[in-house]
């Protein structure tokens, strides 16, 4: 199962200051909704979600993968 990985992803928006409610700004959505999302491992990022928080944290495209493309094996 794909899963985003929510501590590397909340420790490179700590490392550039970013905090939930601005990426919810930049990405478009109610900060209420990125924390729900986010406390459900970001199974219910869209798409376009991603790209803009990509853009947003200038992640590499490593970094996209490392994030939110992870296999959680359990």
């Amino acid at each position: 199962m794909q899963m985003t990985d929510m501590m590397k992803l909340r420790g490179v928006m700590a490392g550039k200051g970013i905090t939930q409610e601005k990426l919810a700004e930049i990405i478009g959505i109610d900060r209420t909704t990125l924390i729900r999302k986010m406390k459900n491992d970001g199974l219910q990022f869209t798409v376009e979600e991603v790209q803009k928080i990509a853009s947003a944290l200038t992640l590499t495209a490593q970094e996209v993968l490392d994030i939110f493309f992870t296999t959680k094996v359990a």
